[in-house]
């Protein structure tokens, strides 16, 4: 095995996490990628890797090791590049992933004006409600909407939302309006799950917390259906307030509790850091953040 598979071997490791993480990204078998890093340890004479049976983590030599070895690989691509004009202009496939609504609503329109832009993109887009890891998924950009974990990603803030509870006008004028977080218990809630089904829901205004079980009378595992809930008069619910905006805004939907919600959650682009970047990518994020914070006025109205 050449020395160029052994470090991009022992980096693919390191950045996912583990071998089969970076036996998928590296398009290789596990057993391959197990050799290689093996190789490099024997040649160089010390362990780069402390493994148990849940995790992988770099040794202090792997870490100094890492630090050269990402830096000899940026070069040669660089280079390579360089050579052959792949990062004068965007080209290849850019995958991105955001949560569902807020992908349909602003990542799907983006996708189509990039693409239109620059006709040697393809776009692929992975809309999910759950926390991607994008070096092991193979995506290149992914929006997050709430605080960021410490993780080797570059963020750019673009906005931020906020948890609104909402109900149609008609739900209010035959049931009432809640003056408290408390009184939600007398009221029909629908919820959505991860997050807001069977949990309870913490209220924060300025450096006061409260936390309120509200037992729903609908749960779902999709949000459009509590959502359709509050729309057809049927029930209270919360979502987060970008997922409402136009329904607000058009009076189909009424906010409650405003004096109780005035936490603010970031909504960030993220991507892999580094100096050597793709075309694609530096032109999708500069493309998207424009455009995102000029929306993003009317996220958290």
């Amino acid at each position: 095995m050449d020395r160029f598979s052994e470090l991009q071997a022992f980096v693919a490791v390191a950045e996912a996490g583990g071998f089969n993480a970076a036996a998928r990204r590296l398009n290789r078998s596990a057993p391959t990628v197990t050799r290689l890093v093996a190789g490099l340890e024997a040649r160089i004479g010390t362990r780069l890797f402390s493994r148990t049976t849940r995790q992988v983590a770099l040794t202090e030599a792997g870490e100094r090791l890492f630090r050269d070895a990402r830096g000899v690989l940026e070069d040669l691509a660089r280079a390579e590049a360089a050579a052959a004009g792949a990062h004068a202009a965007p080209q290849g496939l850019l995958s991105v992933t955001a949560p569902v609504i807020f992908g349909r609503r602003y990542v799907a329109p983006l996708l189509r004006s990039f693409t239109d832009r620059h006709p040697q993109v393809s776009a692929r887009a992975v809309f999910v409600d759950r926390i991607v890891n994008l070096i092991e998924e193979g995506l290149d950009v992914a929006v997050r909407v709430g605080e960021l974990a410490e993780s080797s990603l570059t963020a750019a803030r673009v906005g931020a939302v906020r948890r609104v509870v909402v109900a149609s006008p008609a739900y209010v004028a035959a049931h009432g309006r809640p003056a408290a977080p408390e009184e939600l218990a007398a009221h029909r809630i629908a919820a959505a799950s991860p997050g807001t089904g069977d949990e309870p829901w913490s209220f924060v205004a300025g450096p006061r917390r409260r936390s309120v079980a509200v037992g729903p009378a609908l749960m779902a595992n999709s949000l459009d259906v509590a959502i359709d809930a509050a729309l057809d008069g049927w029930a209270i619910t919360r979502v987060l307030s970008y997922q409402v905006a136009d329904a607000l805004a058009d009076g189909r939907l009424v906010e409650l509790l405003p004096g109780f919600e005035d936490r603010r959650l970031p909504v960030h682009l993220v991507h892999a850091e580094g100096p050597l970047r793709a075309a694609k990518i530096r032109a999708f994020v500069d493309h998207a953040a424009r455009a995102l914070r000029a929306e993003a006025a009317g996220w958290a109205a």
